[in-house]
């Protein structure tokens, strides 16, 4: 018996003529969309020890509350960044900071929409910019901080989910019908309430 062939990837933001253009989300259904990002803010040593001296705060203020607050506004103004991204109302955005020893600061932003699109792009934004709003508020005391390992962690929702092995990333809990949606966020040291963005724009 012969195996179906599987379709090969392909680009979707490309149409038959190989041109740029956005998805046409408007024949799919809405469901429950969720995706977890992560970046990572490696910080000289001598930078970490003055954070953690300070409580993490520097003359600008403090670093991590702001970077938090910078994820959120990145993740709601995705699409005015990244061409082709379909503006959401984005519905919950929970970002967490994390101060390793090693002056490693891990930076995870998760996001979730009930809707026709994921929300990959914003959860990935929405890390990079809390990173580099870390970089910002720290570079007066070095230029060495690097930003490493953007990377997707998790995501459900559309048609297949996606999920790195166990002990490497936390996989978002699971996708909500839309009588629960959206849960209360989830308890986690320095993050930001789930946060509306439905009549800014």
């Amino acid at each position: 018996m012969a195996r179906a062939r599987i379709p090969a990837p392909r680009l979707t933001h490309l149409d038959a003529a190989n041109r740029p253009a956005m998805v046409d989300v408007g024949a799919k259904v809405a469901s429950a969309r969720e995706a977890t990002a992560e970046a990572r803010v490696r910080l000289p040593a001598a930078v970490a020890r003055a954070l953690a001296a300070t409580g993490h705060r520097t003359r600008k203020g403090p670093v991590f509350d702001t970077a938090i607050i910078a994820g959120v506004q990145a993740v709601k103004r995705t699409h005015e960044l990244i061409p082709f991204c379909h503006p959401l109302p984005i519905e919950r955005c929970e970002i967490d900071v994390d101060a390793r020893r090693g002056g490693l600061v891990v930076v995870r932003c998760t996001v979730g929409v009930f809707h026709k699109t994921g929300v990959e792009m914003e959860a990935l934004t929405g890390a990079v910019a809390a990173a580099l709003t870390i970089y910002d508020m720290c570079k007066a005391l070095s230029h060495d901080i690097a930003i490493e390992g953007v990377r997707l962690l998790a995501k459900r929702g559309g048609r297949r989910d996606f999920a790195r092995p166990a002990g490497v990333a936390r996989a978002p809990a699971p996708s909500r019908s839309p009588a629960s949606h959206p849960a209360a966020p989830r308890r986690a040291r320095r993050r930001l309430p789930s946060t509306r963005a439905g009549g800014g724009r």
